[in-house]
């Protein structure tokens, strides 16, 4: 079995895996808030917990790979991999093996868990011109073309970021559940603020990618990918072509077998 997690900045997402890549079943997915400061051991018993009430030895996770856009964390999860996993993790960042030509000026900048997404589009979908929407605490876009150049992206703030905000400088607004909305105009201030985020970052999206399909792909329709924690919020939309939420998780795996298991 395999373990892969996805470092955000306010969430780890993790997966159990089992089978050869391309053919993987994930038999765990799980979340669990990533507070800096964190230490390996606070990590570690985390993890073997959730393990064994799920039902999963922790002695049959063989390998351990993950990706991070928090480096404060990575010490402290390779530290709780190697103390209660016995495993040296393989870490995707900066020198993996990706199949990817980066064309950002510094690649070194492209977020591993971008890259992790890039990874696994490219390998489901290929020969395709991809644009991929992850729905995390920000949205960010990013344009992979058939040659599996990584051209660019754009970020803007996630759903919750928005939220967050609007509660936090307004003296009025609450905080609201984000949901879809049927209608635009709101008949109470939830109902017009869970509208207004719903809405907005949908129309958003729609014009980011319109936007990159006419500077990356000539106005060729490309094939967009939804994914992260809020992607399915959006799928009565038709805006994505499909909504895969575990695609970090599985890049983070191709990684992996495209790096031999190698240990970093």
């Amino acid at each position: 079995m395999i373990l892969s997690l996805d470092v955000g900045n306010t969430q780890i997402y993790g997966g159990v895996f089992e089978g050869a890549v391309g053919k993987e079943k994930m038999l765990l997915a799980f979340r669990r808030n990533s507070k800096q400061g964190s230490s390996s051991d606070e990590v570690g018993v985390f993890l073997r917990t959730v393990l064994k009430e799920n039902s999963i030895d922790p002695l049959k996770i063989k390998q351990i790979v993950f990706c991070s856009v928090v480096p404060d964390v990575i010490y402290s999860l390779r530290g709780a991999c190697q103390k209660y996993f016995n495993i040296n993790p393989f870490i995707l960042q900066a020198g993996a093996k990706t199949g990817l030509r980066i064309k950002y000026r510094n690649p070194l900048e492209v977020g591993a868990d971008r890259i992790a997404n890039s990874i696994a589009a490219t390998t489901l979908y290929p020969g395709k011109n991809l644009v991929l929407v992850d729905l995390g605490t920000a949205t960010t876009f990013c344009a992979v073309n058939a040659e599996k150049d990584y051209m660019g992206g754009s970020i803007i703030a996630g759903l919750k970021l928005s939220m967050e905000s609007l509660e936090a400088k307004t003296a009025k607004l609450p905080s609201v559940e984000i949901v879809p909305r049927n209608q635009v105009l709101g008949l109470s201030t939830v109902e017009s603020l869970q509208s207004g985020l719903f809405y907005g970052h949908l129309g958003s999206m729609r014009e980011i990618i319109t936007r990159i399909s006419a500077e990356c792909f000539k106005n060729k329709k490309p094939f967009v990918i939804g994914t992260g924690g809020f992607s399915s919020l959006f799928e009565k939309e038709k805006i994505f072509d499909a909504i895969i939420p575990d695609l970090v998780l599985k890049g983070n795996l191709i990684a992996l077998a495209l790096n031999s298991g190698g240990d970093q």
